[in-house]
């Protein structure tokens, strides 16, 4: 008898477990009769600041737009100049990188820290030159990067902080949730995200409440009143059915982080990496990872995966190619980055999820086992 196939990610189970109040969400949505910028978003905005303890938070229709428009937004208070330099790590998704691109900056790429993937604070320094106006920290796979050496670094060279976040929903830093670590972030609601909408959707948090203003305007057509145009804006807003929808997610986010959590500590109590070149992710001491992914390396990474496939275990590759490698990036592809490099060959990311069962956990492991014996 074929096994059944164990999804990477069961977004249908995902939100199976919460269908009633999702139908009773989008229920009210079609019949207020109003479908943008409306009590659904205000009250999923405020919900959301809260949760992430910050005084804003500014809807809008993607993740990468949240980025693009904090770019945007400290351009139009001064702060940046066209072709001023953002420092970001070369081993995030291309995202980070197109929002500093699209936005008239220069991405200045930095390796990251081999344990934990995310920047290495060491190298930071080295990169800064005159042209540098902040530095985009990327809390990869739902660990916050060493923030208060990042801050450091900041305040010394008066730089700011923002946070790509699209993968850090609830993680902690010393206490402090992910959105309040620097001075603005930006997250992601792409159905996969552990706040996950029925679509696309992006947040802004910030404490700042001049840039939250300027935002406000950017995202609805530089705007604050109809018709009367203060910047020269774009369409970026999160719809009421999104908000909706994320108002019911939101609520149970932490029980969904919990279960990913056993999920993640099942695999490092039982995945032997002692006896083969498979290498665990590690987990700081300072803050409580969310794991969006839980990724392992291994220098046969295809072979493995392959193997996984062949028994009904699928897996993904996040990410195969590095941004400085991609031919949408020619003026970056003269880089050496060997670290990063390296990485984007040998990680592969397991099935993680709050659908996902024991018996499905267990069954992952074994095989791995079984294969690096």
């Amino acid at each position: 008898m074929e096994k059944e196939v164990i999804k990477f990610l069961d977004l249908k189970a995902v939100n199976e477990a919460y269908r009633p109040e999702i139908d009773d969400a989008i229920q009210r949505v079609l019949d207020s009769g109003w479908y943008l910028l409306g009590k659904e978003g205000a009250a999923f905005e405020q919900e959301f600041a809260e949760y992430c303890q910050a005084k804003h938070c500014l809807g809008v229709a993607s993740g990468l737009d949240a980025l693009i428009l904090i770019l945007m937004g400290y351009r139009e208070l001064g702060l940046i100049e066209e072709g001023d330099e953002i420092i970001v790590p070369a081993n995030t998704y291309v995202a980070s990188i197109l929002a500093i691109s699209r936005s008239g900056f220069t991405p200045i790429l930095v390796e990251p820290d081999e344990q934990t993937y995310n920047i290495d604070p060491t190298l930071i320094e080295e990169a800064i030159t005159k042209r540098t106006k902040a530095i985009m920290v990327v809390h990869l796979y739902g660990q916050c990067a060493d923030m208060d050496s990042i801050n450091e670094l900041a305040k010394k060279h008066d730089l700011k902080v923002i946070e790509d976040a699209a993968q850090a929903h609830g993680a902690t830093y010393k206490g402090r949730r992910a959105g309040s670590l620097g001075n603005a972030a930006g997250f992601s609601f792409y159905p996969g995200k552990n706040l996950g909408a029925l679509g696309d959707g992006g947040a802004v948090i910030t404490s700042d409440s001049a840039l939250a203003e300027v935002i406000t305007a950017l995202r609805n057509y530089g705007s604050l009143e109809k018709y009367y145009n203060r910047h020269k804006g774009m369409n970026s807003r999160l719809d009421e059915l999104q908000a909706a929808v994320l108002r019911v997610k939101l609520k149970n986010l932490d029980v969904d982080t919990e279960k990913r959590r056993q999920v993640a500590e099942d695999y490092l109590l039982d995945l032997k990496s002692d006896r083969s070149s498979l290498k665990l992710p590690h987990v700081a001491d300072y803050g409580k990872h969310v794991w969006h992914l839980f990724v392992i390396r291994h220098p046969n990474r295809d072979v493995i995966a392959a193997r996984l496939a062949d028994q009904g275990i699928q897996t993904v590759i996040h990410y195969p190619i590095p941004p400085h490698q991609q031919k949408g990036y020619p003026e970056l592809n003269g880089l050496t980055l060997p670290l990063t490099e390296t990485i984007h060959q040998e990680v592969l990311s397991l099935p993680i999820s709050p659908a996902m069962d024991e018996d499905s956990t267990r069954r992952v492991i074994e095989t791995i086992n079984k294969l690096l014996v």
